[in-house]
C-alpha cells in the first residue's frame, strides 16, 4: 500500500460520478400491480421523471421523457406530484404536476397515439408567471381528481390561500379556473390531500396553521362525503397545538391509522372515526414518523390482509410489518438500513425506497407472504470498487452538560493508499439541513468523494434533529445558533481530543439550515479552520420576512417571537457577527433560492467588506433551494476540494483552483 499525505489520494469517485447519481426515488404507488414512482436526471437539467416498473416484468423505464418535469412546487418544498388509477376500458390513466409550469396534466402511457401512448393533456389553467397554482398530494375519485391547491392571492410570497380542490379529469378546467371546485375553506393555513375512506364516504386529511411547523401540532380533520361530491361540515378528529400527526391512512375496516406523537414519540394509533379515540398499537419509545415537510409522506401503509408496514427505530428507520391486532412487529430483511418514507403496497408486496453502507437509495419490493425483500428499480449499488466506500460509525457523543449528540463518522478509506505514520487526518462537520430534520448512516457518493480522498466526514445530528422522540427534537426551540453550534464543536473537539482527526484540519459544513450552523459557527468558535457554506440562512429577521409561507414563522419557534427577533439576531446571526468571521469560506448559492434567497449572501458579504476575510461566492443561475444539474454539483463538489486542499496543506491539481478574494 502506497504512502500519500490525507487528502491526495487518487479516487474513481469523482465529481461527476458524484453528481451524475445524486437523488433518490421519490413517491411510490401502484396502479394495478405495477410500481410506479419518480426518479432524479442530474444530467436532463435536474428533472425528475416518472418511472414504471411492470408487474410481469422486466426493467423500469422512464414513461414520460424530457422535458416534463414530474414535481410540484408547493410551498417551494413540493409533495406527492402524482397520482394513479386503472382506467375502465384498461390500462393506467396518471395525473401529475409539470415543474415547468406547475399545471396538473392527464396522461395515458397505453392509450393509442404512438410510443409512450397519447401525449399528456393539461386539466387545470395556466398559472401567471411567478405565482398563480399549485397542487400536490393528488388521488383519483371517478370522473375528477382531488388533491390540496395553493393559490398566490398576490405579490409577497405569504399572500397565498390553501384549499382541498376537485379537478375535473375531462380537462374543462384547463381554461376556466371555476370549474375547479373548492372542496373546504381556506381557514388553515397548510393541509395534506385527502385520504378516502374504503366505501368513498369519508376524507381525512391533516390542518395546521401559523406559526406552527408541522412537527409541532397538527389536526386530523375528517368530513362525510356527499352524495352530490361536496364534503359535509368538517370536525377534528385527534391532534391540536401539543400533538403532531405526521399521517393518517385508513384502514380497510373502514378504521383510521394515524401516526402521532402525543406520547413523546410518533407511535401508530387505531383511531375511531366516530368517537376519535385513540388506541397506540405499538407503543414503544422509537419513532414511526417523522418531520412532515411535504404531504403526501408515508410511513406506514395498510395491508389488504389487516396488517401494516410500519418504517419505524430511533435514528434511523427501518421496515417492519406490523399486526395491529396483537402489536406484532416484525422487521424486513436485507442490508438496508434506512428507509424513507415513502411506502406502497399492492397485495401482500410492500414498496419502500432504501439504502445502506454499500447501496444509495433503491426500490425494494418486500413480499409479506414470504418474507423475502429484493431490489426492484434504481439499484444503488454505484460502477465503483466498495473498497472506495466509506464504513460509517455510529457514535454517541457527550455534550455541554452532559447532553447526548448523536453522529455518524466516515473516517478516510482508501484500498491502495494511506498517509505517512504520524499524520491525522482532516475532517469535516457535515451540518443537515432542516433543522428540524436527520441524516442516515448509507452510502453517498459525496460523502465517499471526501473520504477516498483522505479527508474525514462527521454527520452531527444535533440537538433539533429527528428521530429521536419529541423532547430531542425540541433542544432546539429557541435555541437556534446555540444547540446545534454547540453540538457540532463538541463532536469536532472529541474527534480530535481521541486522536481521530487532526486539530488543526477541521472544517464545518452545511447547507440550508445547515448553512446557518456553519456560518454561525465560524462566529462562535475559532475551532473551524474552513468552512463550506451552502444556500444558506445568514440573518434571522431576514429570513423571516423574505422566507416562503411554509417557513415565514420558523423562527419563532427556532429563535423566539417576533419582539425578541431583533436581539437574537444581533447575538446569532452571522451577518449581525460578522466582524467574529476570520476563516477563509466557500458560500454557494442557487440564485432562483424562494426558501433562502441570495439577498442573504449579499449580506454577509456587504458585512464582510473590508474585514480582509479570504472566501469565495459561486452562484448558480436557474438553481434555487438544493442542487439539482450535474454541472451546479461537480462545480460545488470541486470548489469544495480545491478550498480545502488550499487551507489544509496538499496538493490537488485535478480540480480547478478555487481563488479566494479579500475585500
Amino acid at each position: 500500500m502506497d504512502e500519500q499525505p490525507y487528502g491526495s489520494w487518487p479516487s474513481p469517485v469523482d465529481a461527476a460520478l458524484a453528481a451524475s447519481l445524486d437523488g433518490r426515488p421519490e413517491y411510490l404507488g401502484t396502479i394495478g400491480s405495477d410500481v410506479w414512482w419518480t426518479e432524479p436526471r442530474p444530467a436532463e437539467g435536474g428533472r425528475r421523471t416518472l418511472v414504471r416498473r411492470p408487474a410481469a416484468g422486466g426493467p423500469a423505464v422512464s414513461v414520460l421523457p424530457a422535458p416534463w418535469n414530474v414535481r410540484s412546487a408547493f410551498t417551494e418544498y413540493g409533495g406527492m406530484p402524482w397520482a394513479g388509477a386503472e382506467r375502465p376500458g384498461g390500462g393506467p390513466l396518471v395525473v401529475f404536476a409539470h415543474h415547468g409550469d406547475q399545471r396538473l396534466y392527464a396522461y395515458e402511457p397505453d392509450a393509442p397515439g404512438g410510443t409512450g401512448g397519447s401525449a399528456p393533456r393539461p386539466l387545470t389553467p395556466l398559472s401567471p408567471v411567478g405565482g398563480g397554482l399549485r397542487w400536490a398530494d393528488p388521488v383519483v375519485r371517478g370522473d375528477e381528481v382531488w388533491c390540496v391547491l395553493e393559490e398566490f392571492t398576490g405579490p409577497a410570497p405569504t399572500d397565498v390561500r390553501r384549499v382541498l380542490a376537485a379537478v375535473p379529469l375531462d380537462g374543462s378546467a384547463a381554461g376556466d379556473r371555476s370549474r375547479v371546485r373548492e372542496l373546504t375553506d381556506d381557514r388553515y393555513r397548510f393541509a395534506t390531500g385527502p385520504r378516502l375512506s374504503p366505501d368513498g364516504r369519508y376524507a381525512a386529511w391533516l390542518v395546521w396553521d401559523h406559526p406552527r411547523m408541522p412537527w409541532d401540532g397538527t389536526e386530523v380533520r375528517l368530513a362525510e362525503v356527499r352524495a352530490d361530491g361536496t364534503l359535509a361540515a368538517a370536525r377534528t378528529l385527534v391532534g391540536g397545538p401539543e400533538e403532531a400527526v405526521a399521517q393518517v391512512e385508513w384502514m380497510p375496516d373502514g378504521t383510521l391509522l394515524a401516526v402521532s406523537d402525543r406520547s413523546g414519540w410518533w407511535n401508530p394509533y387505531r383511531v375511531d372515526p366516530h368517537t376519535g379515540e385513540a388506541v397506540n398499537l405499538c407503543p414503544r419509545q422509537e419513532e414511526f414518523g417523522g418531520p412532515l415537510w411535504k404531504p403526501g409522506l408515508r410511513w406506514l401503509a395498510p395491508l389488504p390482509d389487516g396488517l401494516v408496514a410500519v418504517l419505524h427505530g430511533r435514528g434511523s428507520p427501518v421496515l417492519g410489518v406490523l399486526d395491529p391486532r396483537t402489536g406484532d412487529l416484525v422487521d424486513a430483511a436485507g442490508p438496508w438500513t434506512a428507509w424513507q418514507p415513502a411506502l406502497a403496497v399492492h397485495g401482500s408486496l410492500v414498496y419502500g425506497v432504501a439504502a445502506g453502507p454499500r447501496s444509495a437509495y433503491e426500490v425494494v419490493e418486500l413480499d409479506t407472504g414470504s418474507g423475502h425483500a429484493r431490489v426492484a428499480g434504481a439499484a444503488g449499488a454505484g460502477p465503483v470498487d466498495p473498497a472506495y466506500y466509506p464504513e460509517p460509525q455510529t457514535r454517541t457523543f457527550s455534550g455541554p452538560g452532559g447532553r447526548e449528540i448523536h453522529a455518524h463518522v466516515y473516517p478516510p478509506r482508501h484500498p491502495a493508499r494511506r498517509a505517512p505514520a504520524g499524520e491525522l487526518p482532516p475532517y469535516a462537520v457535515w451540518a443537515h439541513g432542516g433543522p428540524t430534520e436527520h441524516v442516515s448512516p448509507v452510502l453517498d457518493l459525496h460523502i465517499a468523494y471526501f473520504t477516498s480522498r483522505g479527508i474525514g466526514v462527521v454527520e452531527v445530528n444535533y440537538g433539533g434533529s429527528t428521530g429521536y422522540g419529541r423532547a430531542y427534537r425540541e433542544r432546539l426551540r429557541g435555541q437556534w445558533g446555540v444547540v446545534d453550534v454547540e453540538d457540532c464543536a463538541a463532536v469536532a473537539g472529541a474527534l480530535a481530543a481521541e486522536g481521530t482527526a487532526d486539530p488543526e484540519r477541521i472544517a464545518i459544513r452545511g447547507g440550508s439550515a445547515g448553512g446557518w450552523t456553519a456560518a454561525a459557527s465560524l462566529a462562535a468558535t475559532s475551532l473551524y479552520a474552513c468552512a463550506a457554506i451552502r444556500y444558506p440562512v445568514l440573518d434571522l429577521r431576514g429570513f423571516a420576512e423574505e422566507t416562503h409561507d411554509l417557513e415565514s414563522r420558523y423562527v419563532e419557534g427556532l429563535a423566539g417571537p417576533p419582539q425578541t427577533l431583533a436581539a437574537r439576531c444581533r447575538e446569532r446571526s452571522p451577518v449581525a457577527r460578522a466582524d467574529r468571521i476570520t476563516a477563509p469560506f466557500l458560500l454557494l448559492q442557487g440564485l432562483d433560492d424562494a426558501v433562502c434567497p441570495p439577498a442573504q449572501a449579499e449580506r454577509l458579504r456587504a458585512a464582510l467588506r473590508g474585514r480582509g476575510v479570504p472566501y469565495a461566492y459561486v452562484a448558480f443561475e436557474g438553481e434555487g433551494h438544493g442542487f439539482r444539474r450535474a454541472d451546479t454539483m461537480v462545480r460545488a463538489l470541486e470548489a469544495e476540494l480545491s478550498l480545502y486542499a488550499q487551507v489544509f496543506g496538499f496538493d490537488r491539481p485535478d480540480v480547478p483552483p478555487l481563488h479566494l478574494e479579500t475585500t
